[in-house]
């Protein structure tokens, strides 16, 4: 038997211990959530770019004549198809040009572009890219609003065409499965053209090559054109549905941009260097490999 002193001890030094070991929990626990905090704001809040005053004034610039000329072309070509005038025009003559060129081994061709940027395959692509870009980049913003442009171009297009409610070509000219719904705006052409002129602004805008980055505005643009023609010669568009959807986009990539900037483009202080400045390309300069 211990005396009564040692045994207080003993109590004593046990509650001391435990004592100690709630307190380190509590700092434990501390500790990790502003760590938590602070990966999920690394990760979707934060993204940060330096440029000059001039050049986040002509970002700027350039978003906002991409939205007004985007609405504008969108609501001069829609009035030219409600007023069957102006640039409806072209709508035959395109069609007829591009029926003529018609033959086996271009409809091929066309079928499977078809299918590639189609209502089914599209999606997935942009899903995949937006999932992998977001776990793969150290910042979750470019994918997030990859995403939310794809998003509002769907939105945009599902709300436009049943109130438009234009008419396809006839559907002895469809070429392929027989499609009743609305022509204007083409969905087809809004997908490819969001994802691909978005995608392109986001990664290129940080890049400095500015030769890589008009040559990949050229090859979006040309891959969207591609899917406009496609369209049309399968027999489910006019010329005006396609351009309708290129100009909706044109809309969505300067909200894209102008949001974009507000967020991530700061005005660069004096003494900053290059490599500071210059941003992440796919996250930071250790994830460039991940975004090639």
């Amino acid at each position: 038997m211990l005396p009564a002193r040692g045994r207080t001890a003993i109590l004593d030094g046990t509650r001391a211990c435990a004592g100690r070991r709630q307190e380190g929990a509590a700092v434990t626990d501390t500790t990790e959530k502003p760590g938590r905090l602070k990966r999920f704001h690394e990760k979707f809040i934060v993204e940060e770019r330096f440029v000059s005053a001039a050049a986040r004034r002509n970002l700027i610039i350039i978003a906002i004549v991409l939205m007004v000329v985007g609405v504008s072309a969108f609501l001069f070509i829609l009035d030219s198809v409600l007023e069957a005038d102006d640039v409806s025009a072209i709508d035959k003559p395109v069609e007829a040009w591009l029926e003529g060129a018609r033959a086996d081994w271009l409809t091929t061709v066309m079928a499977v572009i078809a299918f590639v940027f189609g209502p089914i395959v599209m999606p997935i692509i942009a899903l995949v890219t937006t999932v992998a870009w977001g776990i793969l980049a150290r910042h979750a913003w470019r994918p997030i609003l990859l995403a939310g442009g794809m998003l509002l171009g769907l939105v945009l297009v599902q709300a436009l065409a049943p109130i438009i409610d234009r008419q396809r070509p006839p559907i002895s000219e469809m070429l392929l499965e027989v499609d009743k719904t609305a022509s204007f705006p083409s969905g087809h052409v809004m997908g490819v053209a969001d994802f691909l002129f978005i995608t392109t602004y986001l990664v290129f805008s940080r890049h400095r090559n500015t030769i890589v980055a008009v040559f990949a505005y050229i090859v979006a643009t040309a891959i969207v054109l591609l899917t406009a023609a496609c369209r049309i010669y399968l027999g489910y568009h006019w010329a005006t549905d396609a351009l309708a959807s290129i100009s909706l986009s044109l809309f969505v990539l300067g909200l894209v941009i102008l949001v974009d900037v507000w967020r991530t483009v700061r005005v660069r202080p004096p003494g900053m260097s290059d490599q500071e400045a210059s941003g992440d390309t796919f996250g930071e300069r250790g994830d460039a490999s991940a975004g090639s």
